[in-house]
């Protein structure tokens, strides 16, 4: 199993995304800024690796805090959350979990602050060990919804990379592959850091599951050609009506699927889900640097002074997506009663 995070010796220690697929590295971050910056600067990327970083790095912050009053730690707590919460917009699992660990701080009477401290840290590991529990689960409940021999098209990365160790979307490509059946799978480059043609294929190719890279602008030739017969993206914030913002690119793939009669899946843990926002016109959409687009490794590939328009997400909305496969089940439309359901307690989604 892949290690994209883990909590080692009071430190967090990160695989390096921006040196793959060259080199496998580590960056060992020990301080809570230092995650931020990783954070920033895709060091670890995607929405439930990014929450279970944003949980480490809490308590990380409250590991170097000094000896304080129990109200001025939880000011100080609070701070640190709120650094964190600065660090990546986009995402709900960063928010998630940020509220998971002030729920430790408000439920939480110890004896000391050190004991304090130990239980953001234990809260800390047990995000990241659920999260990998959560995606096992996704890929199992996803995996009826793919068949032998189906050539499946993803977008960005959705693997064990973007998460704490199994994946979302490939979570479900995996589980599939598991259980025996063939699977082929188009993998879209991403641009314009391109995360597919890096990571993914970084990924199936350690895995041994047959797969294509393709540039994104090939995609609907290929479904016009009949070579795709599903497609499954991750996500990293769902509305309450089913609205999803992932990576750029996606809801492109969602009309031409639609045109094509392709089943378009999302995969993606409930903590994705913000019930708080009705549709996907609310969710907050970062945008990046323009050195991502005129640049690519230090090469320049636009001339200077070009101006860019470099969102990192847009929005595919419900309409266009087939269902949505979580740990808890499959959510299928109408997704505002689907969700409200799930959020109700209900097993049957």
């Amino acid at each position: 199993m892949i290690n994209t995070i883990l909590w080692k010796n009071n430190t967090v220690v990160l695989i390096d995304q921006n040196a793959l697929p060259i080199a496998e590295k580590y960056v060992v971050c020990k301080s809570y800024k230092e995650v931020i910056f990783a954070i920033k600067n895709l060091t670890v990327r995607g929405a439930p690796a990014i929450g279970v970083a944003a949980s480490m790095a809490t308590a990380l912050g409250a590991l170097h805090l000094p000896s304080l009053s129990p109200k001025e730690f939880r000011k100080a707590f609070f701070a640190i959350c709120e650094e964190i919460a600065k660090s990546r917009p986009t995402a709900r699992n960063l928010f998630w979990a940020l509220e998971r660990m002030k729920e430790v701080i408000s439920r939480t009477k110890p004896a000391s602050q050190s004991n304090l401290v130990q239980e953001l840290i234990n809260e800390a590991k047990c995000i990241c060990l659920e999260d990998i529990e959560i995606n096992r689960q996704m890929g199992k409940n996803g995996s009826p919804l793919f068949a032998d021999g189906d050539n499946i098209l993803t977008h960005c990365n959705a693997g064990a990379l973007a998460t704490a160790g199994y994946g979302t979307a490939l979570g479900v490509i995996r589980a599939a592959r598991d259980e025996g059946k063939k699977l082929h799978v188009y993998v879209d480059e991403t641009r314009p850091v391109l995360q597919g043609a890096r990571l993914t294929t970084w990924e199936l190719k350690k895995e041994k599951i047959p797969f294509t890279l393709i540039t994104d602008n090939m995609a609907g030739f290929l479904m016009s050609q009949g070579k795709i017969d599903k497609i499954i993206v991750g996500a990293d914030r769902i509305a309450a009506n089913g609205d999803t913002a992932n990576k750029i690119g996606t809801y492109s793939l969602a009309v031409l699927a639609r045109a094509h009669r392709i089943p378009f899946y999302i995969a993606a843990p409930l903590s994705t889900i913000d019930v708080s926002l009705k549709t996907g016109e609310v969710i907050p959409i970062e945008e990046r640097k323009s050195e991502e687009v005129t640049n690519f490794k230090g090469v320049r590939s636009a001339p200077a002074g070009t101006k860019v328009y470099n969102p990192a997400f847009d929005i595919t909305p419900a309409k266009y997506i087939t269902a949505i496969i979580t740990e808890k089940g499959i959510l299928t439309k109408p997704y505002s009663i689907s969700i409200f359901r799930m959020h109700k307690g209900e097993k049957r989604l």
